[in-house]
C-alpha cells in the first residue's frame, strides 16, 4: 500500500516537480477551503463512483466547485448508472478512507478495476490532490499525474465536461 512517502518518492523517482500544502484532516473541498492553501482554484473534487453492478469503478476528479451530476458523469463516462461507492469498497480496493479520495489511491489497486478521469479543467495545468493522506495536498502538472498512473497499467485519461 502507498502512503504520502511513498507517493513522494515516485513522484522525485518520476521527475516530477511538485509541491506539498498541509493542513489539519479534511474530508470534503469544503473543510479544505477554511485552510489557506495556494492555488486553490486548482484542488480537484475527487469522487470515488460504481456503476450499479459493481463492475465499474471510478475515480473522477472534477473542479472543486463544480457539482458533481452523476446522470451528467454516467453519459460522459459512457457507464451504466452511477452511484457512489461505499466505505468498505474504499478501503478494499483502494487502501483509503473517507475523506482521502484521490487518483493516487488507484496506485494500491492491485486489481486494476478502477478507473481514473480527470476534468479537462485540468488539463495543460497543475492539480491538487491529496496523497493518499487527507492532512495534505500535492500539486503537481496533470499530465504527470495520468502519466504516472498510465505506467502503473491504471485506466486514466481525462474527459470533457
Amino acid at each position: 500500500m502507498l502512503q504520502r512517502a511513498d507517493i513522494e518518492r515516485l513522484l522525485d523517482e518520476k521527475g516530477c516537480s511538485y509541491s506539498v500544502a498541509e493542513h489539519p484532516a479534511v474530508f470534503t473541498i469544503d473543510e479544505l477551503y477554511d485552510h489557506d492553501i495556494p492555488d486553490r482554484d486548482r484542488i480537484a473534487k475527487n469522487l470515488f463512483l460504481r456503476d450499479d453492478k459493481k463492475r465499474a469503478y471510478y475515480i473522477i476528479s472534477i473542479e472543486g466547485s463544480a457539482k458533481a451530476d452523476l446522470k451528467e458523469l454516467r453519459s460522459l463516462l459512457s457507464s451504466r448508472p452511477l452511484s457512489f461507492a461505499s466505505e468498505e469498497d474504499l478501503g478494499k480496493l483502494l487502501k483509503l478512507s473517507k475523506g482521502e479520495v484521490t487518483p493516487f489511491g488507484a496506485l494500491n489497486d492491485e486489481e486494476h478495476k478502477v478507473i481514473v478521469r480527470i476534468s479537462q479543467f485540468f488539463e495543460g495545468g497543475i492539480i491538487g490532490v491529496h496523497p493518499n493522506t487527507n492532512t495534505a495536498t500535492v500539486f503537481l502538472n496533470t499530465d504527470d499525474l495520468l502519466r504516472i498512473l498510465r505506467d502503473s497499467s491504471t485506466d486514466a485519461d481525462y474527459f470533457h465536461v
